[in-house]
């Protein structure tokens, strides 16, 4: 990791607020994948859309001279909750039995990673989060299983596979406490 750099750090409880920042830097952090059907601008859009009605939804910016350069956002989501059932094996009641922050989507632009802002947006995320548990979803060969790794070394553990839509690859959903701290 290089030197942090100087960046701000805003959230937004409100899609209105942040959708076109979210966009751009989607299509910058997805360009490589853009041309597949689930990796699309329009279907992430419509994903985006949906995820900002749901409740808890929350999204957390970093903006490097007024400039978006990563994001993160993510859900409540509740027992019972569709996120759940799509997951195989079935978790332990102890993740779902009570309320967790889905954590939908975390990217940062190529210039700014291995700088640390991954990490810091990820955190003040969670920061402002009530849930005891914060969950993703991750391709496992996503850059070569680095990225896996990266959550592996934030704290998160393995729980099953889901797939959320046909068009999407099988993903690895993981877990951990919201506020476990390295």
């Amino acid at each position: 990791m290089t030197t942090p750099p100087d960046i701000e750090l805003r959230t937004f409880t409100t899609l209105a607020d942040v959708r076109g920042d979210l966009l751009d830097v989607y299509a910058e952090v997805r360009a490589p994948l853009l041309h597949l059907p689930n990796y699309a601008v329009a279907t992430f859009g419509e994903r985006l859309d949906r995820h900002g009605t749901d409740p808890g939804f929350t999204a957390v910016l970093a903006y490097a001279d007024g400039y978006p350069v990563g994001y993160v956002y993510g859900n409540t989501i509740e027992h019972g909750d569709r996120y759940w059932k799509r997951t195989s094996p079935a978790p332990a009641k102890t993740y779902t039995g009570r309320p967790a922050v889905a954590l939908k989507e975390i990217g940062v632009r190529a210039t700014w990673r291995k700088t640390g802002t991954a990490r810091r947006i990820h955190d003040a995320f969670l920061t402002a989060r009530e849930e005891p548990y914060v969950t993703l979803m991750v391709n496992s060969v996503a850059g070569d299983g680095k990225v896996h790794a990266l959550y592996k070394s934030w704290g998160y553990e393995d729980i099953g596979q889901s797939q959320p839509s046909p068009a999407s690859p099988a993903l690895t959903v993981m877990i951990r406490a919201s506020h476990w701290l390295a």
